[in-house]
């Protein structure tokens, strides 16, 4: 399929406001271009609760917001990490999709807003998520969820911190009841086809993604470690189930081809599901294409199948 109107419209629209690339400027300018970014998801649907909060981290307090669909108080819960290369983005941006998600799930959903790259490098972005999860799941009856039904989830680079966080859930046995992966960069090899194909003009560049990295692991030395590179783990036997989206034109697709092929060659159970016509970031976009909605109505079936096994 080729690119869907809509995505033609939105990479002219970026094209012509000429907005630098994230190499060009200071990650001040860069971090304030995103603002912009929250029309895309549009209003967020009407929900039973959402309350901002902060948890203790490993070296500094995270806020998090937690969106309450039911009254329900063992409910199924799902922690969300965001994309944005570890440099970027906030939760408002995700506020229209996770309402969304968080209702057609049934699950509390419950968004961290961790510590951003270059200022924190890796390990302290994962760090964040890891306490996250470990903080959530030992005070589940504050929450009002169920300890044993939580997931972890995440877009983009969020989506690299969700594998991450699983992997050593699975390495410390604790529970984690799937991970749901959307468009997640799992591999630091910029040789893969995606990357070159969709390398510029479709929105997130090859460029842009090295220089993310870059902010993330500031080097090579952590370019063998699964937590910052979840593709380079031995095994990954006993992983959660994963639930693995992508877009047809995203530099990271082959990331997640290749991921899926891991997961399944060890036994992890995977649903994965490419999205035609769409580029890297459509998922939160909500008011800016009907497959945001799609994509995360698709998601929210697979998290009450997996939950109801």
């Amino acid at each position: 399929m080729t690119l869907a109107p809509e995505i033609v419209k939105q990479l002219s629209d970026q094209k012509a406001a000429g907005l630098a690339q994230v190499w060009q400027a200071p990650v001040s300018v860069i971090r304030e271009q995103t603002q912009a970014k929250v029309a895309f998801a549009g209003p967020a649907e009407p929900i039973l609760s959402v309350e901002n909060r902060f948890i203790p981290g490993l070296t500094a307090d995270l806020p998090v917001r937690i969106y309450r669909p039911t009254e329900d108080k063992n409910s199924p819960a799902l922690i969300y990490f965001h994309g944005g290369g570890w440099v970027l983005n906030f939760l408002d941006i995700y506020d229209a999709a996770l309402h969304r998600l968080a209702n057609q799930s049934g699950s509390v959903i419950i968004s961290v807003n961790y510590q951003k790259s270059p200022e924190h490098p890796f390990p302290t972005p994962f760090d964040d998520c890891f306490a996250t999860l470990q903080y959530v799941q030992s005070h589940a009856e504050v929450f009002g969820i169920d300890a044993n039904l939580i997931g972890v989830a995440g877009d983009s680079a969020g989506g690299n911190l969700a594998a991450a966080v699983a992997l050593k859930a699975r390495d410390l046995n604790l529970k984690v009841a799937y991970q749901m992966l959307v468009y997640p960069c799992t591999a630091r090899d910029f040789t893969t086809k995606s990357y070159i194909e969709y390398a510029t003009e479709y929105g997130l560049t090859t460029q842009a993604m090295q220089w993310f990295w870059d902010q993330y692991l500031q080097g090579t030395d952590f370019d063998q470690n699964p937590y910052a590179v979840p593709a380079t783990a031995k095994s990954f036997k006993n992983l959660a189930p994963a639930i693995i989206i992508t877009a047809q034109y995203d530099p990271l697709i082959s990331d997640s081809e290749d991921y899926v092929k891991k997961l399944q060659s060890d036994g992890v159970g995977v649903v994965y599901h490419e999205f035609p016509g769409m580029i890297h970031g459509f998922f939160a976009n909500v008011v800016a294409t009907p497959s945001s909605p799609q994509a995360i109505d698709f998601c929210a079936k697979e998290i009450r199948r997996l939950l109801s096994n």
